[in-house]
């Protein structure tokens, strides 16, 4: 069985712009937090400014941090490997393996 999960490798496909929407969303959330904090900024309702920041920013990063691992996870893939990649991967390793054993 163990052998079964090295005859895959992993790949990531995930680009910048898969994240670049995602990106301007969030940087357009900061902006209205912000001029929802100078909109509300006075001597009297600076914790009311603050607070908003807080909620505005508490409640949308979560959706936010879902959006982008689902993307990531999307764009995993695990690809079967060649078989003579596969031979290379277990020689090399079962090398490794008895040269730290003829030295131990």
């Amino acid at each position: 069985m163990d052998n079964e999960l090295h005859k895959y490798k992993m790949i990531c496909t995930l680009k910048f712009g898969d994240i670049y929407g995602q990106i301007i969303i969030w940087l357009i959330v900061i902006f209205i937090s912000l001029a929802t904090t100078l909109a509300l900024w006075s001597s009297t309702r600076q914790i009311y400014a603050l607070a908003t920041v807080g909620i505005v920013l508490v409640l949308s990063l979560p959706f936010l941090l879902f959006a982008f691992v689902t993307t990531l996870l999307n764009r995993i893939e695990f690809v079967p490997m060649e078989e003579e990649l596969f031979s290379k991967t277990v020689r090399g390793s079962s090398s490794k393996i008895s040269s730290a054993e003829s030295r131990a």
